[in-house]
């Protein structure tokens, strides 16, 4: 395998774990939190201030690209890695989720998904062969199946037939998989009923997959169901691969992930509250647009060590959110990435030494939502 797993260190009271993932492009350390640069960028920042604040992995969507300049074009630009000029881990999405939100707009069937593009309104077709075939042109050192993603909340029968075609469908995945020099996830679904994640667990780990995630968490359900759903579900997956679970990046979310087996994450959530304002720091959020800043002379957070922490005010941020000037956008942007990659590390670090447990209580007792 070109994309494999390795254990080094593993908490005995959790089972959280701190690992070696192995790709194409480098050997990347975890838990790791993986920023989303859905159409071939993170928003407001460049590949080489992502690798100087210390990004391993970066996620870019095949919905989007598909759709926009075309996966065809970007291979011939040179596959994405180049496209985009990033030289560590590229991560794609299958485009699923991103077919799942479209709603009204989207037809499933058992040979593919049927949508309208969000572009111009024209047809559309993804299917588990189509998804893999771009993924393969992008070049990403890890492609994920395609999957149905299931709502929340959804009634059993559907759930159970969704999660059995999403088996069928990582099937035509694995066998529609042609370059042996690039790896390929498969996705766990099962709604919120147990026996239908164990069911799915067991299935799409019985596959020759490289690594496996869980998908359908996170879509709006509360936290202590996501939790335990989880928490059923890892159980069942193996031991000796990665474990990704989707689409969760709140630090409370990833320290209870940590928790329960999880080895890799991405969410757009600190990207995109960066653009309305909010910092991430160690005990919850601040609203950089507050008055209360408008002659707070520190820094976003006094114990982060990142590029705006040790340039620029809470006063001056504000001033430019006010103004509405886009260096706001980048300078937020660039502190929550960096907290929430140095906060991955931390609890690495925190595995390794053997103290996760209390890593875990100091932190939510200090966290406020």
């Amino acid at each position: 395998m070109v994309v494999n797993y390795e254990l080094v260190a593993e908490d005995r009271k959790t089972g959280a774990r701190a690992g070696l993932l192995h790709t194409p492009h480098g050997v990347f350390k975890t838990p790791m939190f993986m920023p989303v640069g859905t159409q071939a960028t993170v928003k407001t920042v460049t590949p080489e201030e992502l690798e100087e604040m210390g990004a391993q992995i970066i996620l870019s969507n095949t919905y989007h690209l598909f759709l926009r300049p075309g996966t065809e074009l970007i291979h011939e630009a040179g596959e994405l890695h180049r496209f985009m000029n990033w030289n560590k881990g590229i991560l794609t999405d299958s485009g699923g989720f991103q077919v799942f939100s479209l709603g009204a707009m989207r037809k499933i069937t058992e040979e593919g998904v049927y949508f309208r593009s969000f572009l111009d309104g024209s047809k559309q077709f993804l299917s588990p062969e189509i998804s893999i075939r771009a993924q393969e042109d992008l070049g990403s050192d890890i492609a994920m199946a395609f999957d149905e993603c299931i709502p929340y909340p959804a009634d059993y029968e559907y759930a159970r037939k969704s999660t059995e075609r999403t088996t069928r469908w990582a099937k035509r995945c694995i066998k529609a998989h042609q370059r042996t020099d690039r790896g390929i996830f498969g996705i766990i679904q099962g709604g919120m009923y147990k026996d239908l994640r164990k069911q799915s667990a067991m299935e799409i780990s019985s596959l020759p997959f490289d690594g496996v995630a869980v998908g359908g968490l996170s879509v709006g359900e509360p936290h202590d169901l996501m939790y335990d759903i989880l928490e059923e579900t890892t159980q069942w997956m193996p031991k000796g691969k990665a474990r990704y679970l989707m689409g969760v990046g709140t630090p409370d979310c990833l320290v209870e992930g940590v928790a329960r087996g999880v080895d890799m994450f991405d969410c757009v959530f600190p990207t995109r509250v960066a653009r309305n304002g909010m910092a991430m720091i160690h005990t919850g959020r601040m609203n950089m647009k507050n008055k209360q800043y408008e002659r707070d002379f520190r820094p976003i957070e006094e114990s982060c060590g990142c590029y705006t922490c040790r340039n620029y005010t809470r006063a001056y941020i504000r001033h430019l959110y006010k103004s509405e000037e886009l260096l706001a956008f980048r300078l937020v942007t660039i502190h929550n990435l960096y907290f929430l990659l140095q906060f991955m590390r931390d609890m690495r670090e925190a595995i390794v030494q053997g103290n996760f447990s209390e890593f875990r209580e100091h932190f939510m007792e200090h966290y406020k939502q």
